[in-house]
């Protein structure tokens, strides 16, 4: 059972009266061969390792390897303990979370890179977040994984999820998709919403540059990760509240890919432009370099 596009994808989850999860399961098990004892077992040690890097970050003093990050999960989660956040306690978690992700992918620990390592924080943020929030469990989390990776192997096989190909809207835009899509599912709503809530996702980033100084998945990627996370929570709750999305998720993809292969090649992970080839970014990169 595998599917190229969200028609596809739409087609066998109303024909087989399932979920996007539960289509991805029977895809991987399809392409892989592999049971589905097998798959949601590596999928739980994905999620385990996700929950990891999160904790991780808040009981340690991380330091990157460039220097620029180190410490700021802590910052932003101190102020929702305290109720001066601004964002409410779930985003406030969400975004906190996803920073913390960042800096152990820049300090060499281990994270999932779904679907990238620069873009790593996303979906860690926003899945134990909403599982803190509303008590889910790791088993129902863990299914909607497959949900998210569904979005994402969409996006794979008709644009990119590279930033040194489509920009950082491919990264951290495609974090979003996914996650949004789970989101949809995690709260009931149908197949449709899931994928109007991805293309949502994927709207609200297009044409999103990838500049990181001095070469690096430290600045500005951290905070775009808070970024990602914030994102797939707004376009999830605009899909809930019955909002729809007037360009389909395919041709969003699309549009995506080409936004990204427009885009010039100093800003396309090169390090060459945006905030990389400011003064400060240049002077940064001379610092560490």
């Amino acid at each position: 059972m595998e599917f190229k596009n969200a028609n596809q994808l739409t087609e066998i989850c109303s024909n087989n009266n399932i979920p996007i999860s539960e289509a991805m399961i029977q895809c991987e098990m399809f392409i892989s061969q592999k049971s589905r004892e097998e798959i949601i077992s590596q999928m739980t040690h994905s999620y385990n390792i996700m929950k990891k890097s999160v904790y991780r970050a808040l009981s340690e003093d991380l330091k990157s390897i460039g220097g620029l990050i180190g410490g700021e999960a802590k910052k932003i989660l101190n102020r929702g303990k305290n109720n001066k956040s601004v964002c409410g306690t779930l985003m406030n978690k969400a975004i906190g979370y996803a920073m913390g992700v960042l800096e152990v992918n820049t300090s060499m620990g281990l994270i999932v890179a779904a679907p990238t390592a620069g873009a790593s924080g996303v979906i860690p943020g926003v899945f134990i977040a909403l599982q803190e929030e509303f008590n889910f469990t790791d088993e129902t989390m863990t299914k909607m994984l497959f949900n998210a990776g569904a979005i994402g192997y969409l996006i794979t096989r008709n644009a990119t999820v590279s930033g040194a190909e489509g920009g950082c809207q491919a990264e951290v835009g495609s974090a979003s998709a996914m996650a949004a899509s789970a989101i949809i599912e995690l709260m009931d709503g149908d197949v449709q919403k899931c994928l109007d809530a991805s293309s949502t996702a994927l709207a609200n980033i297009l044409g999103l540059v990838c500049d990181p100084i001095a070469g690096l998945v430290e600045v500005p990627c951290q905070k775009r990760n808070a970024l990602g996370a914030s994102n797939a929570m707004i376009s999830a709750e605009i899909t809930l509240s019955g909002i729809v999305n007037r360009v389909p998720f395919d041709e969003m993809v699309t549009a995506m890919y080409n936004v990204g292969r427009s885009l010039p090649f100093e800003l396309r992970e090169t390090a060459l432009g945006g905030i990389a080839a400011t003064p400060t970014g240049c002077r940064l990169c001379k610092s560490i370099l």
